[in-house]
């Protein structure tokens, strides 16, 4: 018997390898360093390489690709069920090598390094937010143990930090006026090193014609396109805009039997970092739809059916909800190939 397919259990030390028959009968086991790793299948027939989409997963997925092997990815909670009995490298190679066989499972694709390049600056540019938004808050509430009150907002944090820095009357002790101020440089310092991430992800944008298509839907900016271009890849691989609002975790989880069919919340399965800024375009545009009606101005739509949905359901629920169109409307640019355009009016083609 040959070995068709081989489930790698990746790790950063000690990779742990089994061959496997097209029967799914394990015929070999290798448990290698990092070096021996590196080259275990450069002599071997092109087989079916089966790893977890877990950290480094890609790289390694482009270089098999590149040998002549075949790749599959398996997102890590389709595989856990498939792990028997106690948690080791051996059950989760074993693991994998059941999953494989299973027809329902969607593989992830394997993304680029242009893909992982963008995603990275996106996780840096969430680590630089949360560490300002950490040394803001410590700011507002050291001063508030002496009384001085600082307005909420990040662009009014500056200002009010100088005027209580400089006034005299106020308890705040001179050493820690100047904490105080180091920490403010610090917050200009993290402001402008995410704001020239902004810009490396704008140059990226500049050179992808889909990022720039994604951009012209009212509630997707630079963020959310090339988040979207990230994680996502070609939006071809979807079947329909319902299928990547539910690869996202935008539509209702479902708990029915018989005759009776219950929808509950959200899935949230998917990119949760996606997810999220899609909620905050749908967000972006009921303010926006919102200004328009206090001003008298004519609605389209879309922006009609979400005041009226944010009046019976409340504002998170029609933020969730327009989510979820942006997420359909983003895979219908990209299947036409077309910008888009507030007056088009789809119409289904003709019954064959």
């Amino acid at each position: 018997m040959h070995a068709t397919v081989v489930a790698i259990d990746l790790a950063k030390e000690v990779f742990e390898l089994a061959f496997a028959d097209g029967a799914g009968r394990i015929l070999e086991r290798k448990r290698l360093s990092r070096h021996a790793f590196a080259h275990c299948l450069d002599n071997r027939p092109p087989l079916q390489v089966v790893m977890e989409a877990c950290g480094s997963a890609h790289y390694w997925a482009r270089r098999f690709l590149a040998q002549g092997h075949a790749v599959r990815l398996l997102p890590a909670r389709d595989v856990r069920p498939y792990v028997r009995r106690n948690k080791t490298d051996r059950a989760d190679a074993a693991g994998l090598i059941e999953a494989a066989r299973c027809g329902q499972i969607d593989p992830v694709p394997v993304k680029s390094p242009r893909q992982q390049g963008m995603q990275a600056l996106h996780r840096v540019r969430e680590q630089l937010k949360a560490q300002r938004t950490a040394a803001i808050n410590l700011v507002r509430g050291l001063l508030r143990e002496f009384g001085v009150a600082v307005p909420a907002g990040a662009a009014k944090l500056p200002a009010a930090v100088r005027a209580a820095l400089e006034d005299g009357e106020n308890d705040v002790p001179m050493g820690l006026r100047a904490t105080l101020a180091e920490q403010m440089e610090r917050i200009a310092s993290l402001s402008r090193d995410m704001a020239a991430i902004e810009r490396r992800l704008a140059e990226e944008a500049e050179q992808d014609v889909a990022v720039q298509r994604y951009q012209t839907l009212p509630g997707v900016g630079l963020l959310t396109a090339t988040a979207l271009r990230a994680g996502a890849g070609d939006l071809s691989r979807f079947r329909s805009g319902r299928h990547l609002a539910a690869w996202l975790g935008l539509v209702p989880r479902e708990h029915s039997s018989g005759q009776q069919r219950r929808l509950g919340k959200i899935t949230k399965r998917g990119d949760s970092y996606l997810r999220t800024l899609l909620i905050h375009g749908g967000r972006a545009v009921l303010r926006a739809a919102s200004l328009r009606r206090r001003t008298g101005q004519p609605l389209d739509g879309l922006q009609a059916w979400a005041l009226d949905l944010q009046q019976r359901q409340g504002h998170n629920k029609a933020a969730v909800a327009l989510a979820n169109k942006l997420a359909r409307r983003l895979w219908a640019l990209d299947h036409h190939g077309t910008a888009f355009n507030p007056h088009h009016i789809s119409r289904r083609p003709p019954a064959a």
